[in-house]
């Protein structure tokens, strides 16, 4: 194992056997590796439809959607309803877009929100939007594609 020659020679050599610490620096690696608990990986729950369900309307009460439009630079407009809406413009602040959907669950019961996206828009605005949605609670959303109507209905908007 570790030698000292302490002979009576003018030259001393030490020998260390290194052997030992390699042993146990792998023991703890292999002890640190067995006994830690990785991150497991958060994933949201989506809701598909049914495949074999035909594509029935459903008729719900105008007051209770929301058609949120995100656009470019970070800007997302929203109105209410179908029938002549007022177009708003907000952002992804706290006093912007989470302030509207908490009014909206506070004045509406379980509201619905109808979220598009204009080609401008980043990836980045989705995943906000739905990080939104569950945080101030809203349990219905639907993502869907943007149609002329609407994109005719912002070029309109005052902003």
């Amino acid at each position: 194992m570790a030698d000292i020659d302490t002979g009576g020679g003018k030259k001393v050599s030490t020998k260390v056997d290194m052997t030992p610490m390699v042993d146990l620096a792998f023991l703890l690696v292999t002890f640190f590796m067995l006994t830690t608990t990785f991150s497991k990986p958060q994933t949201m729950e989506v809701n598909m439809p049914d495949k074999t369900e035909d594509n029935k309307t459903m008729k719900v009460a105008e007051s209770r959607t929301t058609t949120l439009v995100l656009a470019e630079n970070d800007k997302v407009y929203y109105y209410t309803g179908t029938e002549n809406p007022e177009v708003k413009l907000t952002n992804f602040s706290e006093s912007g877009l989470r302030k509207v959907l908490l009014d909206k669950v506070k004045t509406v019961k379980e509201p619905i929100m109808i979220i598009k996206a204009k080609k401008e828009a980043r990836y980045k605005n989705v995943v906000d939007v739905i990080d939104e949605m569950a945080i101030t609670g809203v349990k219905i959303y639907a993502l869907v594609d943007i149609t002329p109507a609407d994109l005719e209905l912002l070029e309109k908007a005052p902003y």
